[in-house]
């Protein structure tokens, strides 16, 4: 594959699978606002993340089985204008729970640009340049983190709440047209597997039997668990606790998730050099190492000198185990990429989803919540990672 090609494909698919970013951090700066506005408690708003998260991973579920069966092509774009209508309505929801019950549709069509992007990079990659094209992934696809909260910040200057979904709703489009116009078929009808309800329970079945595929997966689910966390809190414990502006909160954001970026290219320098392996060792070390400072900073009071650099290296440590996580997870399921697709995006969604309430539980006047939990997670990640990937020894020979 030529460079370009590989340039344009990391464009379209960094761009689809940003769905996940997209739909959670451009309105981050706007939670304050929106609980305002709707006369309702941070737990109340954060609902409305909890509800796009378990959307995200539903459509996973739902549209990684059906790209096996159909192809990759039409669940996506149907799963785009879902997304783009549904960030419409958003922006005329009346109440907090009317905003949760059209986050989670939002979520549900956001999910397939999420879950058929990886099985592309997998129809089309293996190996060690399979590692490498998620680490590029990793550069577009870092990049909206660090750009929708700012976007976000600055349209409040402008308009709004209700302005940030209608700007998701032309990115919706826009990315539809891109889809629509670049993104050729990558499953030949041969290689499709035939599709039913017993037929994927017995898949996924397969899937989470396989010891390592559990490990991998469960191990990067739970440190991206402890970065949504953070994305479910950050808003109100900088805002609210260290009252930092929104403007100024959205930077904090972005130089966060610069930290991304940067460690996914250092990433791509090492595949091939490092063992994969290896290298999600050291990533979900990382991502330990700063949730349980979280933890100590927030429960001790140490203050924002202390919170921010613990923030930057659990943020920042992800860009070291997606990639290798994903690759290393998806490795062997060629001919299931998109079921195995699928389980990797419920697992990340879903435990996020489910923590992200307890994050708020406090109320908006304290980081210790967040702290825990993050530590919490972050220290399980680990554990997951050393008991269900640990090779088993070989028999000695006598």
């Amino acid at each position: 594959m030529s460079e370009q090609s590989r340039g344009k494909y990391a464009l379209i698919l960094g761009g689809m699978s940003a769905f996940g970013p997209l739909s959670m951090d451009m309105y981050l700066p706007a939670l304050p606002a929106i609980s305002g506005e709707l006369n309702a408690g941070a737990s109340q708003v954060q609902l409305s993340l909890m509800a796009c998260t378990i959307g995200l991973a539903l459509g996973q579920l739902v549209m990684g089985p059906l790209s096996d069966t159909y192809g990759r092509r039409r669940p996506l774009l149907i799963g785009v204008v879902v997304f783009a209508l549904a960030s419409l309505a958003c922006a005329l929801a009346p109440s907090a729970y009317a905003l949760a019950a059209l986050r989670l549709v939002q979520g549900f069509g956001g999910a397939a640009g999420i879950v058929i992007a990886r099985a592309v990079v997998r129809d089309l990659f293996s190996g060690v340049a399979l590692a490498k094209f998620f680490s590029l992934l990793m550069l577009v696809n870092g990049v909206v983190p660090v750009l929708a909260p700012v976007l976000g910040g600055q349209l409040l200057r402008v308009t709004s709440w209700r302005g940030v979904f209608v700007t998701l709703c032309a990115i919706g489009a826009a990315l539809l047209v891109a889809a629509l116009l670049a993104l050729p078929e990558t499953l030949p009808p041969e290689q499709r597997r035939p599709g039913s309800l017993p037929q994927t329970l017995r898949t996924f079945g397969g899937l989470l039997r396989d010891r390592m595929f559990t490990g991998f997966a469960l191990s990067a689910a739970l440190a991206f668990a402890a970065m949504f966390a953070y994305i479910s809190g950050s808003s109100f414990v900088l805002q609210d606790v260290h009252h930092l502006s929104p403007q100024m909160f959205s930077v904090v954001f972005g130089v966060n998730s610069i930290g991304i970026v940067a460690m996914g290219q250092i990433n791509g320098l090492l595949v091939g050099k490092v063992d994969s392996r290896r290298l999600l060792a050291i990533g979900l070390g990382g991502n330990a190492l700063g949730g349980l400072s979280v933890a100590a900073s927030t429960v001790l009071g140490l203050g924002l000198f202390a919170l921010l650099p613990a923030l930057f290296v659990t943020v920042a440590s992800i860009g070291l185990v997606f990639p290798n996580a994903t690759a290393l997870a998806l490795s062997g399921h060629r001919e299931t990429a998109g079921s195995a697709s699928a389980l990797l995006g419920v697992l990340q969604f879903m435990i996020g989803g489910l923590v992200s309430p307890l994050v708020g539980i406090a109320g908006s006047d304290t980081a210790v919540p967040m702290g825990l939990v993050m530590g919490a997670l972050s220290a399980s990640a680990v554990v997951v990672f050393a008991v269900l990937t640990r090779r088993r020894a070989e028999p000695e020979r006598r």
